[in-house]
Formats: C-alpha cells, sequence, structure tokens
C-alpha cells in the first residue's frame, strides 16, 4: 500500500491524546468503606468492573476513529500491475489489405475493425496509427474520424516486419504499446521478430467465415494464329466446391463471350479467342469470396512489325531470313565491317552471329541497348575465345553470370527442355519425350546462375539467358552453324529464336502488378519538354520518366491506387494502352496463420483491449474505505456511549 500525501501520517501522534485522556480516567484512588454503605460493596464492585470495559472500549474506538482518519487524509492506495507502462506511448497497427475484404460475423473485416475503434477508442487517449497505405502520427480518434470512416482497401499486401519498422523509426524515450488488428494472412512468425522486448503487444485477429474464394491469377496469349489470338485465363480457387461459375470476357466494356467453368483442381485454365487486334477490357468471374481478384484488366496492342538485326557472314545468316518473314518482323542482316551504329538503337533484338571478336564500340552501345530494353542473342563462333567472350558478358551481369569455358571438341546431344521457361511458356501443349533432338560436334563449357532454356545430356546449358526487367539476354553454349550443329533442321529452331526476337511491348499482354514497380517502355519520341500522362475516366498520373532515345521507360511504384484499364497520353495524342491489376496474394484465405502471434497477447475486440490497459495501469484508490471505517467507528463510540453501563 502506497500513500499520496505520506506526510500527513505524522498526524498518528495524535493519538497520544486519547490514551492519556484514558490514563487520566483511570487514575487510582483510596478505598474507604462506611458501615452505613456497607451492603452497597458488592454491587460497587461490579460497576467498576464495567465502568473500566467501557472506557477500553471507547479508547479502542476512538484510536482507530482517529487512525482511520489520518489515513484518509493520506489517500491510500494501491499501485497498479503496470504502473511502470503509464507512460507508454499508444501505436495502432491496422491491417487495410484486401483480404481483410473477407466477411466475418459482423460484416467485413476491415469495416467492423474501424466501427470498432471509432466506438471505443476514448477520446482522450492519444496514439499513432499505421495502414499498409498510410500513417497517422501522434493523434486522437476525432481527429482521424474522417479518414478511418474513408480507408480504402491497399494494394500492398500486409507485411508486418514493414510496418513496425516504421514505428522503431519513431524515437522516443517512452517504451510503446503496440495494438496490431490483421487477419493473419500471410502473416509470418519472423516477422513479429521486429518487436522490442520492452514493446507491449497485443493482437487481434478477427477470422472470416466464408474462406472459399476464386482468382483470377493472369492473361496470356496461348497461341498467335494468322487472324486471332488464343489467350489463357488462369484461374485459382481456394476451398471447395465450385460449381459452374461464370467467366465473362469484356473489350472496352463490351461483352465478347461468356461461359461456364467447374473447377476439377485447385488450378484452371481456360481459353478464349479474340480477334488479332487492339484489345482494351477485362475478365471477370462471380463468387461469393473475395470481390478484390474477380477482375483482372489487361490490353492487347495490334501487332506492329519487329525489328530485327543480325551481324556476321550473310551465308551463315540465311537461315535467320526464313525465321523472321516480312509479315511479322522487320529483318535485316550486316557484316560487321558494314554495320550502320546509328540503326541499333530503333531494333527490338540483335542477333550476334558467331562473330569471332566484337568490337569494344559494338559492346558499348549493346550494352546501352539491353538497357533499354532490346533482346541480345548471343551466338559464339568456333574461334571466340572464352576469356574475350567473358569480359563481354561481364557487361549484361556479374563475371559469373554466365561463364564461358574453353571449347571441346566431341559430339554432345541436348536432350532436354525447360517446358517451364517463359521462353517455351506457349510452345508445348504437354511435355514431350521423344523429340528429334539436335546434336553439335564442339561446343564452349557455360555455366549459368539461371536457370537454363535447352539441356546437354551432360546437364551443362546449351542455351541460358540472362534476364531483366526490361529485356533478356540470351546465350548459346556452340556455334549452330551446319558444319557444326544440326539445330537448323531441328523443329525446336523456329519456336526458339521467335521467341527471341519478340517484344512483348509489341506482342504481348499488358497487364502490369500495382505496388511491384516493374518498368514499362513505350516508343515514343519526346522533346525536353513533353511528358507523358497516365489517365482513364477516374484517376490520371503521372508516372517517373527516363527518355532512351525513341522509347520512354515508365515506373509506376504505388500508382494507380485502383486497378483499371488506363492509356498512355502524350498530350492529347494517344500512345498505347495499358491496364493494372492488384497482386493477388491476398486471395487465399487458407494462409491465415494466426500462430504466428502466439507469443503475444490475444485479445478478442478493442474494446477490451482498452479496458486492460485501463484496469492494469491504474491505481487502486482506497482512501474512501477508510473514511467509511472511521464513521463506522465514530458510530460505534455514539453506541457505546449509550448503551454500554
Amino acid at each position: 500500500m502506497n500513500f499520496k500525501h505520506p506526510e500527513v501520517l505524522y498526524f498518528l501522534f495524535l493519538l497520544v491524546i486519547p490514551i492519556l485522556v484514558h490514563l487520566f480516567q483511570l487514575r487510582r484512588f483510596k478505598k474507604e468503606y462506611f458501615t452505613n454503605v456497607q451492603f452497597l460493596k458488592e454491587l460497587s464492585i461490579q460497576t467498576r468492573k464495567s465502568s473500566t470495559i467501557k472506557k477500553w472500549l471507547l479508547l479502542l474506538s476512538r484510536l482507530l476513529l482517529l487512525t482511520f482518519f489520518i489515513l484518509a487524509f493520506a489517500q491510500p492506495f494501491f499501485v497498479a500491475k503496470e504502473s511502470k507502462k503509464n507512460t507508454n506511448e499508444m501505436y495502432i497497427i491496422l491491417d487495410n489489405s484486401y483480404s481483410m475484404q473477407a466477411k466475418g460475423k459482423k460484416g467485413e473485416l476491415l469495416k467492423r475493425a474501424i466501427q470498432d475503434l471509432l466506438e471505443h477508442t476514448p477520446e482522450a487517449q492519444n496514439f499513432s496509427l499505421i495502414t499498409n497505405s498510410n500513417s497517422y502520427w501522434n493523434t486522437d480518434i476525432k481527429a482521424i474520424q474522417k479518414d478511418l470512416q474513408d480507408l480504402k482497401y491497399s494494394a500492398s499486401p500486409f507485411r508486418l516486419d514493414n510496418l513496425i519498422a516504421k514505428v522503431n523509426a519513431r524515437k522516443s524515450a517512452f517504451n510503446k504499446d503496440i495494438i496490431v488488428i490483421t487477419d493473419a494472412v500471410g502473416l509470418e512468425t519472423n516477422q513479429t521478430k521486429s518487436f522490442k522486448k520492452e514493446d507491449n503487444v497485443y493482437f487481434i485477429i478477427p477470422e472470416a467465415e466464408q474462406k472459399n474464394n476464386i482468382a483470377i491469377d493472369s492473361v496470356y496469349i496461348q497461341q498467335t494464329l494468322d487472324s486471332f489470338y488464343e489467350i489463357g485465363i488462369k484461374l485459382s480457387a481456394n476451398g471447395d466446391d465450385f460449381n459452374d461459375i461464370p467467366i465473362a470476357l469484356y473489350n472496352k466494356n463490351k461483352l465478347v463471350a461468356k461461359t461456364l467453368i467447374k473447377f476439377e483442381t485447385n488450378t484452371k485454365t481456360i481459353n478464349f479467342t479474340i480477334p488479332k487486334e487492339d484489345f482494351h477490357g477485362y475478365v471477370s468471374v462471380s463468387d461469393k469470396g473475395l470481390a478484390y481478384d474477380n477482375t483482372y484488366y489487361f490490353s492487347i496492342s495490334k501487332p506492329s512489325l519487329t525489328n530485327i538485326f543480325s551481324i556476321g557472314d550473310a551465308e551463315k545468316s540465311k537461315y535467320l531470313a526464313r525465321i523472321y518473314t516480312n509479315d511479322e518482323f522487320n529483318y535485316n542482316n550486316f557484316p560487321i565491317a558494314n554495320l550502320d551504329y546509328n540503326l541499333l538503337e530503333k531494333q527490338d533484338a540483335i542477333v550476334l552471329n558467331e562473330l569471332k571478336d566484337i568490337p569494344q564500340a559494338l559492346q558499348t552501345t549493346l550494352k546501352s541497348f539491353v538497357t533499354k530494353g532490346g533482346n541480345l542473342i548471343i551466338i559464339p563462333a568456333q574461334e571466340s575465345n572464352a576469356s574475350s567472350l567473358n569480359t563481354f558478358m561481364s557487361n549484361f551481369g556479374t563475371q559469373a553470370s554466365v561463364q564461358f569455358k574453353t571449347a571441346i571438341q566431341g559430339e554432345k546431344k541436348v536432350t532436354k527442355i525447360n517446358f517451364n521457361h517463359p521462353l517455351f511458356s506457349s510452345v508445348f501443349e504437354k511435355k514431350i519425350d521423344n523429340f528429334q533432338y539436335p546434336s553439335t560436334k564442339t561446343s564452349f563449357g557455360l555455366s549459368s546462375a539461371t536457370p537454363s532454356i535447352l539441356i546437354y545430356d551432360d546437364q551443362s546449358p546449351f542455351l541460358t539467358s540472362l534476364p531483366n526487367d526490361l529485356s533478356s539476354v540470351y546465350v548459346f553454349a556452340a556455334p549452330i552453324n551446319k558444319t557444326n550443329s544440326n539445330f537448323q533442321n531441328s523443329p525446336l529452331i523456329v519456336p526458339t529464336f521467335y521467341n527471341m526476337a519478340q517484344s512483348s511491348r509489341k506482342t504481348g499482354v499488358n497487364a502490369l502488378i500495382i505496388g511491384e514497380g516493374q518498368p514499362f517502355v513505350v516508343d515514343a519520341l519526346l522533346s525536353k519538354d513533353e511528358i507523358l500522362t497516365v489517365k482513364n475516366n477516374a484517376e490520371s498520373f503521372i508516372p517517373v520518366q527516363q527518355l532512351l532515345n525513341t522509347k520512354v521507360k515508365m515506373t509506376f511504384n504505388e500508382s494507380p491506387s485502383e486497378a483499371g484499364n488506363f492509356s498512355i497520353f502524350n498530350g492529347a495524342n494517344l500512345v498505347q494502352n495499358i491496364s493494372f491489376n492488384y497482386n493477388r496474394t491476398e486471395s487465399n484465405l487458407a494462409l491465415a496463420n494466426p500462430d504466428a502471434a502466439n507469443k503475444f497477447k490475444e485479445i478478442d475486440d478493442i474494446e477490451t483491449v482498452f479496458n486492460t490497459i485501463q484496469t492494469d495501469r491504474t491505481d487502486t484508490q482506497i482512501w474512501k474505505w477508510f473514511v467509511i471505517l472511521a464513521l463506522l467507528f465514530l458510530a460505534l463510540e455514539v453506541l457505546i456511549q449509550k448503551f454500554v453501563k
């Protein structure tokens, strides 16, 4: 027990007064007996005994009365359980990722959490609120009421460690109370390691009642026909019992196709055929789960000619002219002696076809070419020097990314295809075992830090690649002229070279993920004062831009705020259509991992959190009880005076 005013306890010396009074009343007298009162002796003895008991009772009641009265003025109290945490600063981490769109017992998890905060947060409570998309520092519930009511779902997945890092970045002399409100989808135990030992952490983990959900994961071109595209739509089903789910395809908000799908497994791919022209629309499904992943926006530009250069001997390059035909490609071959360097920047892909030496000026130009989004295909010559090739390859990565070793004489067969590599993602309907595989007579040893595309029987790479955000560098391990290899006669040569030369900007699906920061390149010749704007009917923004001669590299970061179909404009002129989608990492509600919070206090709702903190940190004031006891002993004294004889 502690006292708010301990100096009042000095008045306990006043207890001496009733004791002195009592002693004075009990002073001894000499007894004298008279014959005429002798008969009263026995009664007198009894009376003196009763009087003594009464005086002792009065003394005790007065001492206790005065004691409790003085203690009441000293204001005694019991110290709170967590009194040392009274100065803690409060931080509320609120998960507003799309998995919080799921419905719980009282509605959508995020909306219910916001309502609880508005109803149960004390008005005098000062705190900071951190969400996936916004931060409100040193505020109170009244100040951010409107912001909470307008809070939207964030395309960024919930990363607790990143949000804790924001909290820890706020330097303070006080410890922290941290309240985390999340459904724990994607929450990992190692993310909670960012909490400090002195932090007082509470977890509120609302649970979704309905965990079944269908998501559209991606859209891609499955097959290119003469006048049509066959597009593949990949879907995933999390849960069970998905029968006759409607799926619809729209182009510029007009219905193009519609069908019903049934999931035999957790993943499903469905194909649609669309005309080989500009497409700017979306595909959508209807289910009872999360709504944010039911629509996938995508754009396909009408194909234009792809510009291809091959540099090397004309005789050795004839097979490339048969692959890169005039209906889809603008193909030219130049010997190294007649090469016009000014034309290189305008190409989509360049083939270095068995060059014995690569001039330094060409190396510098090709490095810039790849950085700006061009694909490069490297076929070594039989006379090439491994050391020179490695020096050249260092322009596109570290020395160890792709490493040439000394050329080896002897036949080697290509016996394995990496069917999962993006280069062959739309080539084969199924894996083939009895394929007519090619072979080479002389080859370089080749080590690669990235997965191989075509593989020799000794498991070394025949073809590998170095991808970056905008382009790829493809590297062969051996010359493929007819003297050294029969690769030109293999069925593999056409899809391999065709896909290596293709630019996704011209022939693929444009569908970027919000927040991933993936760069995008468009063909646009801008003056110094011109900028590109991305917009649709609801939103407009200017991305980060970098001029690359006749192209512009754009980076979108966290823009746009909402998924949809957009267009890129140079002033009033349309440059290209583009689409944005939300990341699907929040789609599987079965990934909720509340066990990650086992080491911390788990509380059902925000009201309980505030009540717990209030109870644990508020001192128990007991001075009123001492006042009551003082009054009781005052009443007791009155009763003793009246009824005790």
